[in-house]
């Protein structure tokens, strides 16, 4: 759902207030080609190159943000590239490796070196010193992440990113050595990181995940907290909804399947239609209205092998056996480990 390692993303805005506002470009494209058409005329002007790599940086950050890392690898090279001693364009390059869902070996220790020289700049800066241990961590050094993460809690208690961070390596470690043990202390981590950001939505996700992983209930309470937070985010509403779905609460899983099938997301919407009809099907026995609502998920997104599988047993449910072969056929070509939609094509052939 969300990336493992979470860093905090610098803004760095860029300004000059010897320029007219008028003449500078608003949105951050035009104003990294104003920059760049001012550098280029006088190369050698030192605040020239200032206030090109502000813009990099501001707009690279902006890309990260929007999960746009291509584009923001891009700025963060040109930024570097126009003068590696800014911390700044360090700052974002590192960041941008480290945090890239296509990241190498080479990236993750890359991003290493350079949180290395910045945290020589700035030893008691917060946020380099998180990106280093989040680095570590990366490369299954969780000794050294601990060290870091110690560093910059005492540096600053209330650093958000350093607890989730903290809380998304006890994670992993409950995963690797299934020791539930780590997994309380993942709990208390997330709960420290929305201590100090209430408006955290990503820790309640987390914590929602978790207690609904144990089978507990107060994951909604998590959850709820989060489409709050973030009302229109359709990744966190089918989380309330499917652990609504999940808890007996099917009213209002409808409900909230119905509000994310309005949302302009042809994913969210297939699966919601998917899950409104898995409650047709199961909570309310009403087949036809669930083969509606299967054929409905299907057209959203043909892909969805789960829908076919369930059209599939609808089919079955009716005697139609033909037509369960063909959905079950559908599910198995989006999906070929489909062993379920296998298994009943067999039986019924």
């Amino acid at each position: 759902m969300k990336q493992l390692f979470f860093i905090t993303i610098l803004l760095f805005a860029s300004c000059n207030g010897n320029e007219q506002a008028s003449k500078v470009p608003k949105d951050l494209d035009s104003l990294v080609v104003f920059r760049q058409k001012e550098f280029n005329a006088d190369p050698k002007n030192v605040e020239s190159r200032k206030l090109l790599i502000d813009a990099l940086v501001t707009r690279g950050t902006q890309r990260m943000k929007t999960q746009d890392f291509k584009g923001a690898l891009k700025d963060a090279a040109a930024a570097f590239g126009k003068d590696s001693t800014v911390f700044e364009s360090r700052l974002l390059y590192a960041n941008v490796l480290n945090n890239s869902p296509d990241r190498s070996e080479d990236d993750k220790a890359i991003a290493k070196r350079h949180y290395k020289v910045l945290l020589k700049q700035q030893p008691k800066n917060a946020t380099v010193l998180v990106g280093l241990a989040s680095s570590y961590a990366q490369l299954m050094d969780f000794e050294s992440a601990f060290k870091y993460i110690r560093k910059a809690q005492k540096i600053d208690p209330r650093y958000r990113d350093s607890y989730t961070l903290e809380g998304s390596i006890y994670r992993l470690l409950a995963q690797m050595e299934e020791d539930p043990r780590y997994l309380e202390k993942a709990k208390a981590a997330y709960e420290r990181a929305v201590q100090e950001d209430p408006k955290f939505y990503e820790a309640d996700m987390m914590l929602g995940m978790l207690y609904e992983a144990e089978g507990n209930p107060i994951c909604m309470e998590y959850y709820t907290t989060a489409v709050k937070l973030q009302p229109k985010n359709p990744e966190v509403i089918f989380s309330l909804a499917y652990a609504k779905q999940m808890f007996n609460e099917p009213k209002e899983a409808l409900r909230l399947y119905r509000k994310m099938v309005q949302l302009d997301t042809a994913f969210y919407q297939a699966q919601a239609l998917n899950q409104i009809g898995v409650i047709k099907q199961y909570d309310y026995k009403e087949i036809d209205s669930a083969i509606y609502y299967y054929n409905s998920a299907t057209l959203s997104n043909p892909t969805l092998a789960n829908a076919w599988h369930n059209l599939g047993v609808c089919y079955e449910q009716k005697g139609d056996r033909i037509k369960a072969i063909a959905a079950y056929r559908w599910a198995i070509k989006y999906d070929p480990e489909m062993k379920i939609s296998k298994d009943r094509i067999e039986a019924l052939l």
